[in-house]
């Protein structure tokens, strides 16, 4: 089988030949290719037979599978390349390889004791570091290789620490560019839905770079390029709202949005803020009977109404009164996801000019213009009162468990 490579793909081949050997860089710049399709049989078939286990890897199982497993099957056939089955287990080329998720701390007890002769290790920057220190020290045969993909985060992340260490490392720095096999639309693209954000230098440039000051500065720059007048909306397959309720520092925040056609845009359609201080919760439920309400009344329909999965209570007193009164909207536990990939999605809109907004969303608006990273905590987004976040946390909760269709 004849395989087409990059010059940087080629000199990972004649250079990694090291204990641990890494691509840190761009997203999409073909770090994982050469894997499937070279290294990772190559790694298995050449310790064939010899002592010690082989281990894939990854955040979650499911993202072995997604990211490693899959192309592989594609690249290979399902005849050499299995699935994960109960035990953990997958059989690649004819050998047994552990897969496992390293994504919480409770994984290392399924390394402990064990050799292994080859390992591979899918998304390294995003696994648990207690993991990965364990796992280093199961690498203990003559011939033991681990080899490593990652998109890089801040410069003091235990990732580059590690790179950077006087241990056996070989890790190159890809980016974008270096794929000459991708699309030039598809890098034109890519480079503008991160511009003017740490989201380029990481995914673009894959530089290691702090996060810090404004999080939505494109927003923030010029936030008339995102206004549309109600009376030039789009028409939409699906309208949800959402609420995330305040606290002692923070306000209940209502937000509702739409998404057209092949989830091409996301379009802010009305948010509120409300004090939460003193609320009963007859009086949320008030709120939100209001808010609904008024969405159905300028759009026709509200199709979802989102609550915070971890107010349960106040979620469940909207339900029933929200439900009783409109019917035609089922109210639901939002799903959360992780924060950071809420704000990639953001970013990616707002630079390819899929995100819009209406003139009933001014507490919105307010929120992104204001939003920022903690320049306390590596990659956080700050929430200690002095901004308004909830109306972003409400935001994201009307499209969150859509995030993976936006970004097809």
């Amino acid at each position: 089988m004849n395989i087409e490579l990059s010059p940087k793909q080629c000199e990972f081949i004649n250079n990694a030949t090291h204990r641990f050997n890494g691509k840190i860089g761009a997203t999409q710049c073909g770090k994982t290719f050469i894997d499937i399709s070279f290294v990772i049989p190559d790694r298995i078939l050449e310790r064939r037979g010899k002592a010690g286990l082989n281990l894939i890897l990854g955040v979650t199982k499911e993202t072995i599978e997604r990211n490693v497993l899959e192309p592989m099957r594609d690249f290979w056939g399902e005849n050499l390349i299995g699935t994960i089955n109960n035990r953990n287990i997958a059989i690649l080329f004819g050998e047994k390889i552990y897969c496992l998720g390293a994504e919480k701390v409770s994984q290392v007890s399924k390394l402990r004791g064990a050799k292994f002769k080859y390992v591979y290790i899918d998304e390294l920057v995003d696994c648990n570091e207690e993991v990965f220190a364990l796992l280093k020290s199961r690498l203990s045969l003559s011939y033991s290789v681990c080899d490593f993909t990652g998109n890089p985060k801040h410069p003091k992340h235990y990732v580059k620490k590690f790179i950077d260490s006087d241990a056996d490392v070989y890790c190159q720095t890809w980016e974008i560019d270096d794929n000459p096999f991708l699309d030039p639309k598809v890098v034109e693209e890519l480079k503008k839905e991160y511009a003017g954000t740490v989201y380029y230098y990481r995914y673009i440039k894959g530089i290691w770079m702090a996060a810090e000051g404004l999080i939505y500065r494109i927003f923030s720059d010029n936030p008339k390029r995102y206004f549309i007048e109600k009376d030039k909306l789009p028409l939409f397959i699906e309208i949800n709202a959402a609420f995330d309720p305040g606290g002692t520092k923070s306000k209940h925040a209502f937000v509702a949005s739409g998404i057209t056609p092949n989830y091409r845009q996301l379009i802010a359609l009305r948010s509120e803020r409300h004090e939460a201080e003193g609320t009963v919760p007859s009086h949320l439920d008030k709120l939100a009977c209001n808010f609904v309400e008024r969405v159905i009344k300028d759009y026709g329909r509200l199709d979802y109404l989102y609550y915070d999965n971890e107010a349960s209570v106040l979620g469940r007193g909207i339900k029933e009164a929200v439900e009783r009164k409109f019917p035609q909207v089922s109210v639901r536990p939002c799903y959360k996801g992780e924060i950071n990939d809420r704000i990639d999605l953001e970013i990616r809109l707002l630079g390819l000019d899929r995100f819009k907004y209406t003139e009933d969303c001014e507490t919105l608006k307010e929120a992104l213009e204001e939003a920022l990273w903690d320049d306390k905590n590596d990659d956080v987004r700050l929430d200690d009162g002095t901004t308004p976040i909830d109306d972003l946390d409400a935001f994201e909760y009307t499209f969150t468990k859509q995030i993976n269709r936006f970004i097809q």
